[in-house]
């Protein structure tokens, strides 16, 4: 059965979704923009039903009370600290790892800099950082793609534009989504903090992600990686998609589907499937 529990990492008190049995090896599913912990909802109750301890934390900024002000607390370093943290704080040294959108991006920080921590590693929908920024910047298909991502380090425009007509441009992302999924959304980015803490994932990063043009910002991947990328994906080219792949150094498989950004909503029985395998494949690391 589902719960949801507070974890405090020092002033910051993280809501967590948790599902299966605490003495079960766990997983923790990494939400990206604009979604919360709800969206592994799912996922969580399938994988916990096959022997693990599920827990998806709402991240940095979309917990109300782990919520700092600036976009200086947004940084990919401190949003994979909390990963960690909140691994130690619950007596678990080593577990398998699920990220999408920007979880999937502080996952890849994750595996690279504690490998020895993380079980397996699934990424969804964004590849590695090294050819997703280098991509942002050099290929004009995803340059197009990543507009957004320059008209977010524009201040509070951006939130505004958000909040019209009851957050129009979001319920368009949302459509595939449940209702009781996009109340729980609306909770998060009704909050005019939370907001602004969400769109500081972009802010903050930014600099990082174009870095990667000019230099190495993320290295090779030696963890078994399960990387899942839909060939509809309106903010994901495959320019970065295919360059990524030269970054894995360890067991590594890549699934491409006919669908979209939102694969959790759109492809659940492939993706249940897919990593469902690739945590039972590699249980023991």
């Amino acid at each position: 059965m589902e719960k949801i529990i507070q974890i405090k990492i020092d002033e910051l008190i993280f809501d967590c979704r948790t599902e299966g049995n605490e003495e079960n090896t766990m997983v923790i599913l990494l939400h990206g923009w604009p979604e919360t912990s709800h969206m592994w909802k799912k996922l969580m109750s399938s994988l916990a039903g096959k022997g693990y301890y599920c827990v998806a934390p709402n991240m940095r900024g979309y917990s109300e009370n782990a919520c700092p002000k600036g976009k200086k607390h947004y940084t990919l370093d401190k949003l994979a600290k909390d990963v960690i943290d909140i691994s130690k704080f619950l007596n678990k040294p080593k577990f398998h790892l699920v990220g999408h959108d920007w979880g999937a991006l502080i996952g890849w920080k994750l595996v690279h800099d504690h490998q020895d921590k993380i079980l397996s590693w699934t990424g969804i929908s964004v590849p590695h950082p090294q050819a997703f920024g280098k991509a942002i910047m050099t290929n004009e298909e995803q340059t197009k793609m990543s507009q957004y991502i320059k008209n977010f380090q524009l201040p509070y425009l951006p939130e505004k534009q958000l909040r019209k007509d009851d957050f129009k441009i979001l319920r368009k992302l949302w459509k595939n989504c449940e209702p009781a999924e996009i109340e729980d959304y609306l909770k998060v980015f009704s909050n005019p903090n939370q907001l602004t803490a969400s769109l500081n994932y972009y802010r903050s990063n930014y600099k990082l992600l174009k870095q990667a043009a000019k230099g190495q910002i993320l290295g090779d991947i030696n963890v078994p990686t399960l990387f899942i990328w839909g060939n509809k994906d309106i903010a994901v080219g495959s320019h970065s998609v295919n360059e990524g792949h030269g970054f894995m150094k360890k067991d590594y498989e890549f699934i491409e589907l006919d669908s979209g950004h939102w694969l959790i909503q759109t492809a659940y029985t492939e993706l249940e499937k897919a990593i469902s395998k690739h945590i039972v494949r590699n249980k023991l690391g």
